[in-house]
């Protein structure tokens, strides 16, 4: 009888397969660990990097709109303390107004002859009064203006404070927005950290090197004789002066810290930046990327002169001053100083000549 049960392995067989399932084992175990990492590092490195490239814009957006909410803020409460004051002169010309015609009672009283409109006027209930415009004609000229009067205050105050509880209304909900585009700036922040940090040095220094590398950065960026030579350069080019005022200042402002959310003078943010170096030129600039993109009148960028603002990106999300020679001064990404960049360093959406 022939068997057709499969042969059983030789040894080497068995000795082969016990190696393969050894390396195949060792190889997993080696892949969860990440010793190999000389396959998968590159990947993980340019994966890291596209990473937080995304996340700085996300965060530049987000702190863009946090400026926003910020200035929408501001502008609110003055108008809360505007109001405010408005109906406290109100109030106290209304208060007048009634000691004014609580005078005239009084001495209609005295004389016993006390008008039933005032003394309508001077019950639990004066409004009702103040609405029943037929009495008017019981009093003189004199008090049937007065009291019109009165009651044209009294429709101002409610006004007044009407408004100016609509305003308390919209500055709360701003403040909640100032506060969800900060817990998105820091998250944006934080979650870039942690991915450098997990990098190990000599891979963060090679995503520096590749930023400043794709951006064009200098070799030496502090360098007195490369940024010597460009201001040099941007002296001797056309523009108007308080265009060159502001440039002048950007440039005082060259090795200062990238912060978010900040104008000066100490750290800037992008548009923090291009508001405060116009500032010095006495020229004010609303705080955003996006709205000053729209303080001047627009130019093609192979017409910019020093001092135009050219904003980046298509929502306008980054915002630099032109220096001349093809570069600009900005405040570019956290972690990064107000340096020299050149001006094709990201998409052009606009050129604006203040």
């Amino acid at each position: 009888m022939v068997s057709h049960r499969r042969p059983t392995q030789s040894g080497l067989n068995r000795g082969v397969r016990a190696t393969v399932l050894t390396a195949a084992a060792a190889s997993a175990a080696a892949g969860l660990t990440g010793a190999p990492a000389s396959a998968a590092a590159p990947h993980d490195r340019d994966a890291t990097r596209a990473r937080v490239d995304q996340l700085y814009r996300e965060a530049e957006r987000a702190t863009e709109g946090f400026n926003r909410a910020g200035e929408e803020t501001g502008r609110l409460r003055d108008e809360v303390a505007r109001a405010q004051e408005a109906a406290a002169r109100t109030r106290a010309a209304l208060n007048q107004m009634r000691g004014g015609l609580g005078a005239i009672a009084g001495a209609q009283y005295r004389e016993g002859a006390l008008d039933p409109a005032l003394a309508l006027l001077f019950s639990s209930d004066p409004d009702t009064f103040l609405d029943r415009a037929a009495t008017l004609d019981r009093l003189g000229a004199r008090q049937a203006l007065a009291l019109d009067k009165l009651r044209r205050t009294r429709q101002k105050l409610d006004q007044i404070r009407a408004e100016a509880a609509d305003d308390l209304r919209d500055l709360e909900r701003s403040r909640a927005t100032v506060a969800r585009h900060k817990r998105t700036v820091e998250s944006k922040l934080a979650e870039a950290r942690r991915l450098l940090a997990a990098l190990p040095p000599g891979q963060r220094a090679a995503y520096d090197d590749a930023r400043a590398s794709r951006s064009g950065r200098p070799s030496d960026p502090g360098g007195t004789g490369d940024l010597s030579a460009l201001r040099e350069a941007a002296a001797g080019l056309p523009g108007s002066a308080r265009a060159l005022a502001a440039l002048a200042a950007a440039q005082q402002a060259l090795g200062r810290p990238y912060v978010w959310g900040a104008n000066g003078p100490s750290g800037f943010d992008c548009s923090g930046l291009m508001q405060w170096a116009y500032a010095r030129a006495g020229v004010s600039l609303p705080r955003t990327s996006q709205a000053q993109r729209y303080a001047g009148h627009m130019v093609p960028l192979s017409q910019a002169l020093p001092g135009d603002l050219v904003a980046y990106r298509a929502d306008a999300s980054h915002i630099a001053m032109y220096a001349g020679n093809g570069q600009v001064i900005h405040a570019p990404y956290p972690g990064a100083a107000v340096r020299y960049d050149p001006v094709g360093m990201m998409p052009v959406s606009s050129v604006t000549r203040v």
